[in-house]
């Protein structure tokens, strides 16, 4: 699942950016910098959690082109459990989100870029793809559509809740076709990250787990209640109780969906997600 994400960051964003020589973010794995291109924008600042994309703004406004090779590939390491994998995606998703308010003025007052590329930057990569997406993939799906069980005078059309979301699932999965067959898990598991978190550091354990060279280091054992995440597990009881609702007394089959996205949130909600 994590693969069709990645595929999709890497393909349809900045691939397609780098084609059409638009602006995308800058890529912290495997990233290079012209040394003059981060001087002429003032260098790394520490204001937001994503200190990469906010350069890469400064970078773009400043007339500077980016350019992604698909042919190059490197290593990264993903985060080593769940806990630290939604740490570190509610924390790409607020940086951001932190970034466009702090700098939404400078960008419109910039006189060295096209107002098109303004209008990019600020309604396509940060307003749109930043902030209402995550918001309105958790209240949509796992607030609004589970609620509107308990209010059948309350019709949501087939188009809002099927049609386009899967338009829209299967051209994000598309480019991943080994791994096409986890992508009603993707989705599910994709409404689950978008719940709120709070902001810590992103833990990894790097190859000390599996190598003799740093005997000394184990990898850590986490308890039950350690591994416990309190937001999703209040999250899946509610959808749960709704889909229960909708099986006894509702006329639709909307349940089928809330069974398993209730099940996706309390098998998060444990941790039982693996390493």
């Amino acid at each position: 699942m994590q693969e069709m994400s990645l595929n999709y960051h890497f393909m349809a964003e900045q691939q397609s950016g780098s084609t059409r020589h638009a602006f995308f973010g800058f890529n912290g794995t495997a990233g290079v910098w012209r040394i003059a291109a981060m001087e002429e924008a003032g260098g790394w600042k520490d204001r937001t959690t994503v200190e990469d994309t906010d350069l890469a703004v400064r970078v773009g406004l400043l007339g500077w082109k980016f350019v992604f090779i698909n042919d190059v590939e490197v290593k990264s390491e993903l985060p080593s459990q769940f806990k630290a994998f939604r740490f570190q995606q509610h924390r790409w998703s607020c940086g951001p989100a932190n970034l466009f308010r702090k700098m939404t003025m400078e960008i419109i007052h910039n006189q060295r870029v096209k107002i098109w590329k303004k209008f990019y930057v600020i309604y396509s990569f940060f307003f749109l793809r930043k902030i209402i997406i995550h918001f309105f993939t958790f209240f949509f799906y796992c607030v609004i559509l589970p609620t509107s069980v308990f209010l059948p005078e309350v019709k949501i059309p087939n188009w809002a809740t099927i049609y386009v979301p899967s338009i829209v699932t299967l051209l994000s999965a598309i480019a991943t076709p080994r791994s096409f067959y986890l992508v009603i898990f993707w989705v599910l598991f994709e409404n689950v990250m978008a719940i709120v978190n709070e902001w810590v550091v992103t833990e990894k354990l790097g190859d000390c787990v599996t190598t003799e060279l740093l005997p000394q280091s184990r990898k850590p054992r986490y308890g039950f209640l350690e591994r416990v995440n309190l937001k999703e597990m209040v999250m899946g009881t509610y959808i749960l109780c709704c889909a229960c609702y909708d099986l006894f007394f509702g006329n639709t089959f909307l349940y089928l969906y809330l069974l398993m996205q209730a099940a996706a949130f309390l098998i998060s909600g444990v941790g039982f997600v693996g390493t």
